[in-house]
C-alpha cells in the first residue's frame, strides 16, 4: 500500500510524495483473487475499497486463467463486496489480478 493523506491534506512534502505516486500509477486499487475450486460459479470479492458504484476490471495472473475461456465479472456489488461470477472451476490456480475503479 502506498502512502494515502489525511482528510484535511497534509504538510507539501507528504502531498507532493502522493501526488508523484499517483502520477507514477500508484494508485492503491489493485488486488488479486484465486477463483474458488468445484462447482461452484461464484466467488466473493471482499475490499473495502468496493462500493456499489465501482467498476472493476479483472486480469489472467496465472496459466490456467489465461487459459480459460470463461468470462469473469462482478455483479451484487455492495460496499466492500462483490460477487465474481465465472464458470465452474475443476483447475486450481486460477488468479486474476484486479483494479478497482470509482
Amino acid at each position: 500500500m502506498f502512502r494515502s493523506l489525511p482528510a484535511f491534506g497534509g504538510d507539501q512534502r507528504v502531498v507532493a510524495e502522493v501526488v508523484r505516486n499517483i502520477m507514477d500509477g500508484k494508485t492503491n486499487n489493485t488486488g488479486s483473487i484465486t477463483l474458488a475450486v468445484g462447482a461452484a460459479v461464484t466467488t466473493t470479492l471482499t475490499d473495502r475499497r468496493i462500493g456499489p458504484d465501482s467498476v472493476i476490471v479483472f486480469v489472467p495472473a496465472s496459466a490456467a486463467a489465461n487459459a480459460d475461456a470463461t468470462r469473469v465479472y462482478a455483479s451484487a456489488q455492495g460496499q466492500g463486496t462483490a460477487t465474481v461470477n465465472h464458470a465452474a472451476n475443476v483447475t486450481a490456480n486460477k488468479t486474476y489480478r484486479y483494479a478497482i475503479i470509482g
